[in-house]
């Protein structure tokens, strides 16, 4: 297997307070779809691929990043759709829910996608570089990208600056933004872990769920569904930790209602069946949602949830109970 058909798990960051340090970098956190780019300059061939090693490259086609690049090179980054500067869930879930290929085409004119590129993992001068400092991969990887061809090729190289993370941090909440990403300067690339090498620091709390079930609308919704039935895993069951039922809008409503009934099932998903006072179609573990939450009650349910978006780049069993078990969720 050649260097273009690798499968690359990339790295991933534990949680952090906001802080300074001399020894780091700081990131904007881009908050779209984490993506492994494979860009074969000499051919003009591109793959994407997600953090579920699911191949992509269908969805973007917009995307040519190979007219970006000066050599051959696997790079890690992450897929937004930009408004304003800021990424927009919204219209970043229109791209990721849609199958149709002719869809997709008139969608990458109407909403087009942005690669944020901010490591490089392979270049075919080197090989693999991820056993080097974090400042010797940036420098090979702003090496390596040409001038003046960014923009239009819907690739934008993402920006950082050193030490002051603390400043960093609360202009880019003021400005709009969910956080930041503090990098250690001398961290090396490892592959499908969590570090804290690498460190994210969120405004809120966020976490992953699997969606484990639909339980039944009234009103404006009985057609649909009235809440998402949450649960997280623990390495051997999903636990049930509550429902959210705002933050949908109705082209959610109705394009959900259609996506999960191929994974409708009588068997409940929990060890126990929660006590929910409405009717529950159950789900298998298919689905991710980012759910935003005030905090956690002592039962571990989440309190005042609000849906922010699907996660199209996690599998359900990535989201384990741990988030909801330590005090910095």
């Amino acid at each position: 297997m050649g260097w273009f058909d690798e499968i690359v798990r990339p790295m991933l960051a534990e949680k952090a307070e906001p802080f300074d340090s001399a020894d780091h970098i700081f990131e904007i956190k881009w908050d779209g779809t984490r993506c492994i780019s494979f860009i074969d300059v000499e051919n003009k061939k591109l793959r994407l691929q997600n953090r579920r090693l699911l191949d992509i490259t269908y969805r973007y086609p917009e995307f040519r990043f190979y007219d970006c690049f000066a050599k051959n090179c696997i790079v890690d980054g992450e897929i937004v759709v930009l408004r304003k500067g800021k990424p927009n869930f919204n219209l970043l879930q229109q791209r990721e829910q849609v199958e149709n290929r002719k869809k997709i085409q008139m969608l990458s004119s109407r909403i087009p996608a942005t690669y944020v590129v901010f490591d490089i993992l392979w270049i075919n001068s080197k090989g693999w570089v991820i056993h080097l400092p974090l400042m010797e991969r940036r420098k090979l990887l702003e090496d390596n990208l040409l001038e003046n061809s960014l923009e239009e090729r819907n690739l934008m190289l993402s920006e950082y600056i050193q030490e002051k993370g603390k400043a960093f941090f609360e202009k880019a909440i003021e400005v709009g933004f969910e956080g930041v990403i503090g990098k250690r300067k001398d961290s090396i690339y490892i592959p499908g872990k969590r570090t804290s090498l690498w460190l994210k620091i969120k405004k809120k709390n966020t976490i992953d769920a699997a969606i484990l079930g639909l339980m039944k609308g009234e009103g404006g919704r009985e057609d649909f569904f009235g809440s998402l039935v949450l649960g997280l895993f623990d390495g051997r069951k999903y636990v049930y930790v509550g429902r959210v039922g705002t933050g949908f809008d109705i082209s959610f409503l109705e394009w959900f209602s259609e996506a999960a009934k191929p994974f409708f099932t009588e068997k409940v998903p929990f060890d126990e069946e929660p006590s929910i006072k409405r009717e529950v179609q159950w789900l298998k573990p298919n689905f991710v949602a980012e759910v935003e939450f005030l905090e956690v009650s002592k039962d571990l349910k989440l309190r005042a949830p609000v849906f922010k978006r699907l996660r199209f780049d996690k599998k359900p069993e990535e989201c384990l109970l741990d988030q909801i078990m330590d005090s910095d969720t």
